[in-house]
């Protein structure tokens, strides 16, 4: 993706906290066949990992799961975005030069990707993910 520098933003904490808020991603996988996205909601485990790990729960109907990815995954989350009025500038009264744009708010993680059946696995992704949701009404 690509940030302007004036934009970028490296806090980890103002990354997890755009995660957490989020919640729904885009989980993105490229395999052989192509690209597979699916909007996944996912939480992010701080204790596990360099940067943390995030987890969620892929229906066994989605073919995602049994696609073999090739590289990492991506899962892109979104925060507030608005659009941004070209009348909002100063400039445009002036010279009229000015552009409309989007004003948002992204995060792109990216990482290896596992993907698992394990009964007892399953049930607490499941239910961590149902705890992190429902606290959250």
């Amino acid at each position: 993706m690509y940030v302007p520098p004036a934009f970028r933003d490296d806090e980890v904490e103002s990354i997890r906290a755009t995660i957490c808020s989020a919640g729904l991603a885009n989980l993105v996988t490229a395999t052989a066949d192509g690209p597979i996205a699916t909007p996944l909601p996912l939480f992010l485990d701080e204790t596990e990992g360099e940067h943390g790990v995030l987890y969620g729960h892929l229906a066994k109907a989605n073919p995602q799961w049994r696609s073999a990815p090739t590289g990492e995954a991506l899962a892109i989350f979104m925060g507030p975005e608005a659009y941004v009025t070209p009348s909002w500038y100063a400039t445009k009264q002036e010279t009229g030069k000015v552009v409309p744009t989007w004003n948002y708010i992204a995060v792109h993680a990216y990482g290896p990707v596992e993907f698992f059946k394990e009964p007892e696995r399953l049930l607490e992704v499941v239910t961590r993910l149902t705890n992190s949701f429902a606290t959250a009404e």
